[in-house]
């Protein structure tokens, strides 16, 4: 069994990076916490991952483009997105304090029509 918590081992005060937390990895799967204290995505350079991602912002605050959307997604405690894989998108605001922890879960791609209802 593992257990831990997220609120923990956080930074004393703006950070100049991200921290990243590995919490568990297997084949097909990485779970990790990300502290944000201020950070956004450089201009230009968008995450497109080959993995999924499960995100979950725990505390603060943070805004998220998606490409091909028309406005950022504000988010606040408690709110979360499924990106697929190869989803285009970039972190323009992070709130510094306190500080923005998130929750990723990256995980392999289903097979196009997994999951689908019949």
């Amino acid at each position: 069994m593992l257990s831990g918590a997220l609120n923990v081992g956080l930074p004393a005060g703006p950070q100049t990076e991200e921290l990243f937390d590995g919490i568990f990895e297997s084949p097909g799967v990485r779970i990790e916490r990300i502290v944000s204290t201020g950070q956004a995505t450089p201009d230009g350079e968008w995450y497109d991952q080959s993995r999924d991602e499960f995100v979950l912002l725990v505390s603060g605050a943070a805004r998220l483009r998606i490409d091909g959307e028309s406005r950022d997604r504000e988010l606040a405690p408690g709110d979360w997105l499924l990106l697929p894989a190869h989803c285009r998108h970039l972190v323009t605001w992070t709130q510094a304090e306190p500080p923005t922890i998130w929750l990723a879960v990256h995980f392999d791609a289903a097979p196009a029509g997994a999951g689908d209802k019949e």
